[in-house]
């Protein structure tokens, strides 16, 4: 293990970097810098060596060219163990650098800011820096490479326990950070240069919603014992820089390890249950809701979910919008259930739920955000699109019926509208009063996820007499429309478009049915 005698740190984000490099002074170690940071820790009165001075070779071109020079990167690059290295180094006076300490031009606080120019983008991408980080990662088995902040007082420390030395594991971990650190920077630019419209490029540019070229960057949060099913392997990654309130976020409080379809029905459970604001229950079972209510607490909400479809709730993922209290863990630990999830529990109810071992309890912040992008994998190849975000008001309905809804009609249709968003295609749900009673999911046939959202609600018990039914996309032919109108439903929801359409309108005032359109459909596949 080679002593860490000098040190280069040059850093756009300083987060502690004085007591840092006061630590590595302290440990004689002999500190180069650039500009803004070598200003910073000489007014600080931490004895640091100007590159300038160092190279004898002034910065220049408005700081584009500061450390790319031959002692630079040959005191970086030089490998220690090579005669031939170290004679050359020796003839040219280049010392060792064995630690540098960088962090990169803000490029995406730039382009985030309103009004960012082209050239203020470009100015913002980094030369020397990335050169420095991938220079000093490339030759990791003689120097060390922080590009994190958070990194610094874990070096500190093994510094000083081994006599100014590093391990070779430490170094060979800092490297891997270091070059994915470059990737995410240089994936970034690439995201953000090729959205750029090129018949536009001064001033502010004009960026398409798609970039030529995606890069994306996660980070491993877990393995996972296996995939979808046991003879596939499988690992669970976040975003590097994950959407806020996003599943990702979660802190689990108890149970079992999460598996791989734990986490996909759980963001399937929250992604749904984030979309009410009133305090609601929402139970997943393959994807899919299969109970879903809307009350004035949580323990109403899940018993009224619960009694949607009590046989597909066993073994399902149940989420609420609003912390979970002590009464409400005792009633859904009645089930079976893989997962439970809210933004908080209370202490009684962490105290009541730890007698379930095996429950998986996940604490997500709910908070408003989404991805930029989604992403499916097809054969070779990626489909990416916007997330499905869009919500309904009343004023953007269209009564197309005889009969206008009722005030209660309304606020059911809303509601099973918002529930049918989250079930796969072909969609189908009922329900009144802020509960589902029946949801039929993902049939090839509209009329057949029809029939089995009937069938759901009469296996409940439920009174279809004045409930209300939604249907993701419109209605191919009429034949929808006298299935849900056997069943006393007196108000639907749905985008229209067939043509079929009038066939679809006259069905409905012949049964008396208010039909609303929504002129937007929520395919989801």
């Amino acid at each position: 293990m080679a002593a860490v005698k000098r040190a280069l740190i040059s850093l756009s984000d300083k987060q502690g970097a004085v007591e840092f490099a006061r630590a590595l002074h302290d440990l004689g170690v002999e500190i180069l810098s650039t500009g803004g940071t070598a200003k910073l820790l000489a007014d600080a009165e931490i004895p640091v060596i100007e590159v300038a001075d160092y190279t004898g070779f002034p910065e220049m071109l408005d700081g584009r060219v500061k450390t790319l020079h031959p002692k630079i990167h040959g005191g970086i690059l030089g490998r220690r163990d090579l005669s031939e290295h170290v004679a050359k180094m020796a003839e040219h006076d280049i010392g060792n650098i064995d630690l540098v300490c960088v962090n990169l031009y803000p490029f995406a606080a730039t382009i985030a800011k309103p009004g960012c120019t082209l050239e203020d983008a470009i100015e913002n991408i980094d030369i020397g820096g990335p050169t420095m980080v991938r220079s000093a990662a490339k030759n990791w088995k003689h120097v060390a490479i922080i590009t994190d902040n958070t990194d610094f007082d874990k070096v500190v420390e093994e510094l000083r326990a081994n006599g100014g030395t590093l391990c070779d594991k430490t170094r060979f971990n800092l490297s891997r950070k270091a070059f994915s650190h470059t990737a995410q920077y240089d994936g970034m630019i690439s995201n953000y240069l090729t959205s750029i419209n090129d018949e536009k490029l001064g001033g502010e540019p004009e960026v398409n919603e798609f970039p030529e070229q995606i890069n994306g960057n996660w980070l491993k949060v877990q393995d996972l014992r296996y995939g979808e099913n046991p003879h596939q392997q499988a690992a669970f990654y976040r975003d590097v820089y994950p959407a806020a309130g996003s599943l990702s976020g979660y802190t689990q409080l108890q149970g079992k390890e999460l598996s791989y379809n734990n986490i996909a029905d759980a963001d399937a459970a929250w992604e749904a249950v984030k979309a009410f604001d009133e305090p609601t229950c929402v139970i997943v079972k393959h994807a899919n809701p299969c109970g879903v209510a809307v009350a004035a607490d949580t323990l109403t909400a899940y018993r009224l979910a619960f009694a949607t479809d009590t046989t597909s709730a066993f073994g399902g993922i149940i989420a609420f919008n609003r912390e979970v209290d002590a009464e409400t863990v005792e009633a859904v630990t009645g089930q079976f259930l893989e997962v439970l999830m809210a933004p908080k529990f209370t202490d009684k109810a962490k105290e009541v739920i730890a007698a379930k071992k095996n429950v998986r309890v996940l604490e997500v912040p709910l908070m408003a955000g989404a991805n930029r992008f989604e992403l499916k994998r097809v054969g070779g190849g990626l489909l990416v699109q916007t997330p499905d975000l869009h919500r309904i008001r009343r004023a953007d309905l269209t009564v197309v019926s005889k009969r206008e809804p009722t005030e209660q009609e309304w606020k059911d249709l809303m509601f099973v509208w918002n529930v049918a968003k989250y079930v796969k295609s072909n969609a189908i749900v009922f329900g009144k009063g802020g509960q589902t009673f029946g949801i039929g999911a993902g049939q090839m046939s509209r009329v057949d996820s029809t029939r089995i959202a009937a069938r759901k609600a009469q296996d409940g018990g439920f009174d279809l007499n004045g409930a209300c039914a939604a249907s993701d996309a419109f209605f191919p032919f009429r034949d929808g429309v006298d299935v849900i109108a056997e069943q006393g439903i007196k108000a639907i929801i749905h985008p229209g478009g067939s043509v079929r359409d009038q066939e679809v309108f006259d069905a409905a005032d012949e049964h008396g049915i208010a039909m609303v359109l929504t002129g937007v459909r929520h395919f989801r596949h």
